[in-house]
């Protein structure tokens, strides 16, 4: 049904769906282990998206500042494994002295990040700590100062107008007329994957498909008992005994012939239902999204009817007609109005609303539509860069023969990743329902 992309992660994931009578749970790293994968992944990370994306903006500093529950969310995605969140105030410098000297990477605060930041605050000689960054700034007399303000993106809006007031007011006149709003360097950090976040994606989406798997299963589902909201809770329930996050609950959906709109809540699961789900786990503080479909088997019956499995392949058919025109440069909008285009003139009813994948479930980078919005988007606008993640989310509506021609949507969405020429799933995709006997 899938082809499987055989990660350390992805083969304990096979493992679970291979031996689910036995619910047999994949193998999570501790948190140690953890912790130390999440440290040494960041450090590469600053050792060297960091320099890459000052340097294509020409910015020689760049400055964040996050408060204890009021964190900029590139802040909270450059702390070490131990530090959870900000400690009181957390400043953190980025600094290009140029000739091909490396960056500094500096830290006014009071606790230290794990070694990858310096700290450069000593309070016992500087109470004050905008007086000190102050002075560190005016040390380095930077020619572009960049802080993450921006009215387009909630990813590089992370500085708050009391802690901008604060900044801009600790600076000369002088210093304080190089401060650049912008978004360009908190989404470029932000979208990028890794080459060991992309070694570990295919194996987090596996698990994800395991869990989906199972959930679509006698193990958990009985026609005319189970309701779509035990298959919500349980899947919850399985996310916390597995040892993962989930950034979203679990949405379960009953489509049945005769019944104008999904059944939702505590509708019990009956045989000719199509279920569909929305599901996504956190771990390693790496998001996955997936929506896939099931078809409650009628006695008899060894197959979905046909006419559903032609909505799924219609479906498919969209992903293909998206992510093949995957290209650098290409805006968001471009990508919807293309494929849009080339979907309605064979003949389907597309809706696509696809996103970035990553550190957030709707990550920073290039919208490719919205559910509610088939045309351009502000933030549509933003180029396709190479190593990202996107989910592919979006349907087709068919008609179903079988229910009386009743036209019903195929939602799919699939977590996928582009290298700059192409595009690859990371854990294959949905091409046949799961099917509950």
């Amino acid at each position: 049904m899938r082809r499987k992309v055989l990660t350390g992660l992805a083969v304990c994931a096979m493992a679970l769906a291979d031996t689910i009578a036995a619910a047999a749970a994949p193998p999570v790293l501790p948190l140690r282990e953890q912790a130390a994968v999440i440290d040494a992944d960041l450090k590469t990370r600053l050792d060297t998206i960091v320099p890459r994306l000052m340097r294509e903006q020409h910015a020689d500093m760049w400055v964040l500042v996050a408060r204890e529950y009021a964190e900029d969310p590139v802040v909270a995605t450059m702390l070490d494994a131990r530090s959870l969140h900000a400690r009181r105030r957390t400043i953190l410098i980025f600094f290009d002295p140029g000739g091909g000297k490396p960056l500094e990477r500096l830290t006014v605060s009071r606790y230290g990040l794990a070694g990858l930041f310096a700290p450069v605050w000593d309070p016992s000689k500087e109470p004050d700590q905008w007086r000190a960054f102050a002075a560190i700034v005016a040390a380095r007399n930077p020619h572009k100062i960049v802080v993450d303000v921006s009215p387009l993106t909630a990813f590089g809006d992370g500085l708050t107008h009391s802690q901008y007031e604060a900044l801009a007011g600790s600076l000369s006149p002088a210093l304080r007329s190089r401060i650049v709003e912008s978004e360009a360097l908190a989404v470029g950090w932000l979208e990028t994957r890794s080459p060991d976040q992309l070694a570990r994606y295919p194996g987090i989406v596996a698990i994800a498909h395991s869990i989906i798997a199972e959930a679509f299963s006698r193990k958990v589902i009985t026609p005319g008992v189970t309701t779509t909201e035990d298959v919500q809770w349980w899947m919850r329930e399985r996310i916390r005994t597995l040892g993962f996050d989930t950034w979203f609950h679990p949405s379960i959906d009953s489509f049945r012939k005769g019944a104008p709109e999904p059944l939702e809540g505590a509708t019990v699961i009956e045989p000719g239902d199509m279920l569909w789900c929305d599901f996504g786990i956190t771990y390693l503080r790496l998001n996955t999204d997936t929506q896939q479909l099931a078809y409650v088997l009628r006695p008899g019956e060894t197959a979905a009817p046909a006419g559903l499995r032609a909505g799924l392949a219609a479906a498919n058919k969209l992903q293909d007609m998206l992510t093949s025109r995957f290209r650098l440069g290409v805006t968001g909008n471009t990508l919807l109005a293309e494929t849009r285009a080339d979907a309605i003139s064979k003949g389907l009813k597309p809706s696509i609303y696809s996103h970035p994948l990553g550190y957030h479930g709707h990550a920073a980078g290039s919208s490719i539509g919205y559910w509610d919005n088939q045309g351009p988007s502000p933030t549509g606008e933003h180029p396709l860069v190479a190593d990202t993640a996107f989910s592919i989310e979006l349907n087709t509506e068919a008609a179903v023969p079988e229910w009386g021609g009743q036209t019903i949507p195929f939602r799919l969405e699939e977590d996928g990743w582009f290298d700059g020429k192409a595009f690859h799933w990371l854990d294959g995709r949905e091409t046949e329902f799961y099917l509950i006997r």
